[in-house]
Order: C-alpha cells, then structure tokens, then sequence
C-alpha cells in the first residue's frame, strides 16, 4: 500500500517549526519534518538504487540504477533526525556530516552530495 503524500503547506510548517526552536520541538514535528523531506528526496531523486534512513521516523529508496529487492541494500545512508534536517536545509554540507561521522553511509552509490540540500 502506497503512503498518503504529505502536502506541502504541511511539510514546509513543519520544517519551520523544528528550525525555529529545534530545543522544543515536538516528535511529532520532527517526525513529519523528517517525513516531508524524505517524501522530497524520493521525488527529486527517484529509484531504487539507495536506501536513506533517518530512524525511527522514516525510510526511502532513491536515485536511479540497479534495483535493489532483498535482504539489506549495498547502498544505504543512515543517520538521525537532527543531523537529517540539518542536512534537507542546508544548515549542514555532506562532506562535513560524513567527516564528522553523524551520517553513516556504506555503498559506491552512498553519496547525496548532489541532491542536498532540498529546501
């Protein structure tokens, strides 16, 4: 089944507010901040070939090229909520999140460096 798509207006308020006071924002404003800019990716980057996960809130396959179908993907990126957003923002450049070890990517195709940042 198919996830509902996440309205813009929606999505964008959300990032807003965790950008606003990321101290007090509620799960459930990191939840779908985190939700929205995975649903972007997804839609600005379309495929299979890479899993981004940003547990617990949310998972995506993107990029084009091979398809991956089961067991664990040989291109994942992995990292949480904060530096995810952080990243989805522009607040923070890919070289840097890799370097600090805040994003954890295994993979030749573990690489967003040209999709980032999305908003």
């Amino acid at each position: 089944m198919a996830r509902a798509r996440i309205d813009d207006a929606q999505g964008r308020a959300a990032v807003a507010a965790w950008r606003t006071d990321r101290a007090e924002a509620s799960r459930d404003v990191r939840a779908l901040a985190v939700r929205y800019t995975l649903q972007l990716l997804a839609e600005l980057a379309p495929g299979n070939t890479l899993e981004v996960r940003v547990p617990p809130f949310g998972a995506v396959q993107c990029i084009e090229g091979p398809r991956h179908t089961r067991g664990t993907p040989p291109n994942v990126i992995e990292t949480d909520a904060a530096t995810w957003l952080e990243l989805a923002t522009g607040e923070l450049p890919w070289a840097e999140a890799l370097g600090s070890g805040t994003v954890h990517a295994s993979g030749q195709r573990a690489d967003l460096a040209e999709q980032l940042p999305l908003l």
